[in-house]
């Protein structure tokens, strides 16, 4: 993922571990408009589909309004994998991303859990401090855990994670502590952490970022994300669905 659609979506991404048992078929789409600041900054859409075992997604971050003017930004991504008992195991994750600067891509297949990167342009410096995929075994990639965390899901399963990420290069880390009832939903305090393979300088500038999720009543026992509040680089940034 790149540093532009990391400082929109490091917040958000998340993941309701469970057991292993098979999963209901779902399908879910949602659009949510981010805002910095309180100025409309663009758009977040995720949609996924869980049939059986098997799971897809895909997901767009595209920069809009006055932001837009002044950088443009978009990041797609799909993924696929199994999924059991709100459990994700991807098996493939594709990323096109343009920071209005640069264009890359990155392609990762799994091996029994483990990441490969298959193509990751620009490629890598020498230098880099990039983390080994090797060493990642367990770990989810963006999409996968941003679409685990935004999709319905039943109420005893939401605000319970505490997941490892890893986008090709970078380590972090996605925890939620103990929900709290908020009018006729539920709060879920978390927080985004940089781990490994960022630059100094990333590290220096911000570390953690503390978000918060709210959830509401979707119908059948199920709870859905409505809005997410979280700390940036660029300032106090909201997540709303339409």
């Amino acid at each position: 993922m790149t540093i532009a659609s990391r400082r929109f979506c490091g917040p958000l991404l998340a993941l309701m571990m469970g057991l292993t048992t098979a999963e209901a078929d779902q399908t879910d789409s949602a659009v949510f408009d981010l805002t910095l600041k309180g100025i409309y900054a663009g758009t977040l859409s995720v949609s996924g589909a869980i049939k059986g075992q098997s799971y897809a997604a895909s997901g767009v971050l595209k920069s809009g309004g006055l932001v837009a003017l002044v950088k443009k930004v978009r990041y797609d991504a799909r993924s696929r994998g199994s999924i059991s008992d709100g459990r994700f195991r991807p098996a493939l994750y594709e990323e096109d991303a343009d920071t209005g600067k640069r264009q890359s891509q990155s392609v990762m297949e799994y091996s029994s859990g483990v990441p490969q990167v298959k193509k990751y342009n620009p490629p890598r410096k020498k230098k880099d401090r990039g983390v080994d995929p090797a060493s990642q075994g367990g770990t989810l990639d963006p999409l996968t855990a941003l679409y685990a965390a935004l999709r319905d899901v039943p109420e005893d399963q939401a605000c319970n994670l505490a997941v490892y990420m890893f986008d090709g290069k970078r380590r972090s880390q996605v925890v939620l502590g103990d929900p709290q009832p908020k009018d006729e939903g539920i709060s879920c305090p978390g927080e985004y952490r940089r781990l490994e393979g960022f630059s100094k300088k990333e590290m220096k500038e911000k570390s953690r970022f503390p978000f918060t999720m709210h959830l509401e009543p979707a119908g059948d026992g199920m709870m859905r994300v409505v809005e997410v509040s979280m700390d940036t680089l660029y300032g106090n940034g909201s997540l709303k669905r339409r």
